[in-house]
């Protein structure tokens, strides 16, 4: 219901306020008629018409009816033209009865009072009027009407200082009330740190001034009348207020728009938690009865009594313990569940759907499934509405219901003749379809209500209520309004699947055009890498190897010169479309960061390097039959010599082991090898220079020969001492026989038993070779059990002879040396035995006087420092018997 139907308090309080007799008041008087006649002709002027006298203008009711119109918008009963009284009376009562039809109740004001020019009644007339139609439809959080206003002053005048707003009347006396109303919406306007709270005629004066000028609103009050007067006139600031409320009233909507998106913002984050927390306590309770029901389910009999009552005790400690919680969770997720709803339900959201498997009734079946109980559903009954209530109540409900669609439809139109799809992507046009889609919905399921609102205004036609054409006005504006929107709705419907179509196919030519320059780019890149790399060869079969894949790879071009082509057809498509649908293109192409140039430049790069490759690669063929031909030079020449050089170690020794001739001849014939193998060193020089050639070049391998230059030196280094061994170990040989007195024939059976038993004619006899060879030459050395250890002990005294460093091995030379000692033993023993008798007498000892005698100094004096460590006897000191005598002078050896 209106405010203002019904029982008068329902309506702001208009003649209580109305003292008749403060009207007598000149200062107040004068006021009102100021404030109320530049009022009046605020409005007035739309009309082309104002009021000079307002008790004399409104007399005749025509610009009374005007006014009224003017306010109201609507039109009045058609006036009556004529200049009697009865004529004046008329209009007055039509336009009295306006008001009153507007739910305001006039006191002891009539028509005639105001033909008559009463000048209280006419000032009363037009608060009333003021009051209905500036100041009643004032509202501020849940204030309205004077109090409102108020509120709304003392609201925008709070943050300045000495502007304390508590009233109509002395709070705007200092004029800065004013000023902070108009600095607080247009701060352009006014300096307001300039001003003085004990300069009230200047604020009040800058405060008409600008609030005439800027914001069109007129020169209500005087800066003198205020001031002069003890408690300016309330009605006049009211009237002069609520025209400043009534200009800012846009800034305010604004803000109380921010508001409420604040408000919309805070109760989304809120729902947003609200789900996740409801999720979460989901899941949590179904693991929990997903857990126990298999526990509850166990009905394994237990053997004995007291595991059947621990099993009774968990029971009763699950219903105590581990249920309850549970059960609390269950209702707390209800709760959860239900306050989510409603509200999402308050904020016209959608309803919350949770995750599949965790809706409330999926919670509810697995804890019936727990209990073994199912839940019960309510319901709701509805009562009939009394029919003398009937029509308030269609009233009101069709004004909520228009109302609530209007707000709904605020804006949708120029979101519908939006252009944004032009420069968005192909996720954004999906996500505009869908946002679109949703809208879509929410128009169809706005459709009930826009017909209930037809509905409701038929049946309010059908019942004769009184303000049909209002409702039936609004309700055409709606069905019109209505209409364009579903034709905006198809139109944009039809422009956002088009585009869609167009992004989904230049999507598409993106995604070929990614998915083939993607494997083309990594092989132009291996091809730039493998062209440019660096390639070791050292035979000429791994070059000819590199160049006819070199060739292989030249083949493919062609092939890939294709693909290229085919790859930049896509892209050239892409840009065909693009310009003949005049896509907007918001970005690149979002599967690949490789762009069309990039294909270009690589495959140019491609192109320069090949012949570069080829160049390379034939430079390289070159210095390979270069090394070939080193090679096989170096190959040809030491294929000679290597075999020379074993041939003459064999024959080297041969001539060491054979015996043909005196050992004389043996080594003439050995000195002219030693010779004809120094002769060859030019060779060896020369094939040292082709292996110098051959390093230079970095040849390290040579399948043509298997011997080195290293083979070859050691080889050559091993003849040349071979062959001064052998030379050496002829003339130590001869050496020996001479000294020894050895014949040619003993020599020649020497060699003769050494080679014999030398079965892998190394030249040297093993320990055992040496043995058997001792054996045949007559040696008693027997294996028998009865002398093996007198054997054993003389073969190891002739070893320490042989081989002193023991070695294990006995050479030919210190054969020869043992086997002339031996064969010359038994005339050293006897010449040794003559010569100690003929020094000694008739004695058994030798004196050193005796030698120095007999003997020359030098050799005397040898003897004895050989005899001083055995001379001396028992009997006589310093002298030397015979076995003392042959040891001093050969040895214990040699005995």
């Amino acid at each position: 219901m209106d405010p203002y139907d019904g029982d008068e308090n329902d309506y702001m309080p208009q003649e209580d306020d109305w003292d008749r007799d403060m009207l007598l008041d000149p200062a107040w008087e004068k006021q009102q008629r100021k404030t109320f006649t530049a009022w009046c002709n605020s409005h007035l002027r739309k009309a082309g018409t104002q009021i000079e006298n307002i008790e004399e203008d409104f007399r005749d009711g025509l610009k009374l009816m005007l006014l009224l119109e003017v306010i109201s918008g609507e039109r009045l009963a058609k006036p009556e033209r004529g200049k009697m009284r009865v004529h004046k009376i008329s209009n007055v009562n039509k336009a009295l009865h306006y008001i009153t039809s507007k739910g305001v109740k006039l006191v002891s004001i009539g028509a005639e009072e105001i033909v008559d020019g009463n000048a209280k009644m006419t000032l009363g007339m037009i608060w009333t009027i003021i009051l209905r139609f500036a100041i009643q439809d004032i509202s501020v959080e849940e204030t309205s009407a004077k109090e409102g206003l108020l509120l709304w002053c003392q609201r925008k005048t709070a943050p300045y200082k000495n502007v304390n707003i508590q009233n109509f009347h002395i709070s705007w006396k200092d004029g800065l009330g004013f000023c902070a109303l108009i600095h607080r919406h247009r701060p352009e306007l006014i300096d307001y740190g300039k001003l003085r709270k004990d300069d009230p005629m200047t604020n009040l004066n800058t405060a008409f001034d600008v609030a005439e000028k800027y914001l069109d609103i007129p020169k209500m009050l005087d800066a003198e009348d205020i001031v002069g007067t003890a408690r300016p006139d309330e009605k006049a600031i009211m009237t002069y207020v609520s025209s400043f409320y009534h200009a800012f009233s846009g800034a305010q909507k604004a803000e109380t728009a921010a508001n409420r998106i604040c408000k919309v913002l805070a109760v989304n984050q809120e729902n947003e938690q609200l789900m996740e927390d409801y999720e979460k306590l989901a899941s949590d309770l179904l693991e929990w009865i997903r857990r126990t029901i298999p526990w509850l389910e166990n009905r394994a009999p237990e053997n004995t009594m007291l595991a059947m009552q621990q099993k009774l005790e968990d029971f009763r400690d699950y219903r105590r313990q581990h249920k309850p919680p549970k059960v609390q969770e269950k209702c707390q997720l209800e709760i959860n569940f239900n306050t989510l709803q409603t509200k999402l339900r308050l904020s016209n959201r959608p309803a919350f759907m949770p995750s599949e498997g965790k809706m409330v009734s999926d919670v509810s079946n697995a804890w019936g499934g727990l209990e073994g109980a199912e839940k019960g559903y309510e319901e709701w009954l509805l009562n009939e509405i009394r029919r003398l209530e009937r029509l308030d109540h269609l009233a009101e409900k069709f004004r909520q219901k228009a109302a609530t669609h209007e707000a709904w439809t605020e804006g949708k139109e120029e979101m519908l003749q939006a252009r944004d799809f032009e420069t968005a992507s192909l996720s954004e046009i999906k996500a505009l379809l869908k946002k679109h889609e949703a809208f879509e919905s929410d128009l169809a399921a706005h459709q009930d209500r826009v017909e209930q609102i037809a509905a409701i205004a038929q049946e309010l036609n059908e019942l004769d209520y009184y303000d049909s054409p209002s409702v039936n006005s609004r309700c055409q504006r709606i069905c019109d309004r209505w209409d364009a929107l579903g034709a905006l709705t198809q139109k944009r419907s039809e422009a956002l699947q088009r585009t869609e179509k167009l992004l989904e196919t230049i999507d598409q030519l993106y995604l070929e055009f990614a998915k083939r320059a993607a494997p083309f780019n990594n092989w132009m890149e291996g091809a730039m890498e493998d062209l440019q790399d660096t390639f070791i060869v050292h035979t000429i079969e791994e070059i000819q190897g590199l160049s006819t894949a070199h060739e292989q790879f030249k083949a493919t071009l062609p092939d890939a010169d294709k693909e290229r082509g085919a790859i930049l057809g896509i892209h050239n498509e892409i840009a065909k479309i693009v310009a003949t649908y005049h896509v907007n293109m918001a970005g690149t192409n979002p599967y690949t960061t490789i762009n069309p140039q990039d294909i270009n430049a690589k495959w140019d790069k491609v192109r320069q390097l090949v012949p570069q490759r080829d160049q390379a690669l034939i430079e390289e063929h070159a210095r390979q039959q270069n090394n070939e031909r080193l090679r096989r030079q170096f190959a040809n020449q030491a294929n000679v010599i290597g075999p020379w050089i074993q041939t003459k170690m064999e024959e080297i020794g041969r001539i060491s082991i054979e015996m043909h001739g005196t050992l004389e001849d043996q080594l003439t014939h050995l000195r002219q090898y030693e010779k004809n193998i120094v002769n060859y060193k030019p060779k060896i020089d020369q094939l040292e220079g082709d292996h110098q050639l051959i390093q230079e070049a970095l040849i390290f391998d040579n399948k043509h020969t298997n011997y080195t230059m290293e083979h070859i030196r050691v080889g050559w280094e091993q003849l040349l001492t071979t062959i001064a061994r052998t030379i050496n170990e002829i003339e130590n040989q001869i050496l020996t026989r001479d000294a020894k007195g050895i014949s040619q024939d003993q020599m020649n059976e020497f060699r003769a038993s050494f080679n014999h038993f030398d079965r892998d004619h190394s030249g040297t006899l093993g320990a055992e070779e040496f043995k058997a060879c001792l054996i045949s030459l007559g040696f008693d050395i027997a294996n028998d059990a009865q002398v093996l250890n007198t054997g054993e002990a003389e073969f190891s005294r002739i070893m320490s002879i042989v081989d002193p460093n023991r070695v294990g091995v006995v050479t030919f030379q210190a054969f020869i040396d043992f086997m002339s000692r031996e064969t010359a033993d038994t005339d050293t023993a006897d010449q040794v035995m003559a010569s100690f008798k003929v020094l000694a007498g008739d004695k058994n000892f030798i004196m050193a006087d005796e030698l120095r005698r007999e003997l020359p100094p030098d050799q005397a004096e040898y003897c004895i420092a050989r005899m001083a460590p055995y001379s001396g006897t028992d009997a006589v000191p310093g002298a030397l018997d015979y076995m003392s005598f042959s040891t001093a002078l050969y040895g214990e050896s040699d005995l």
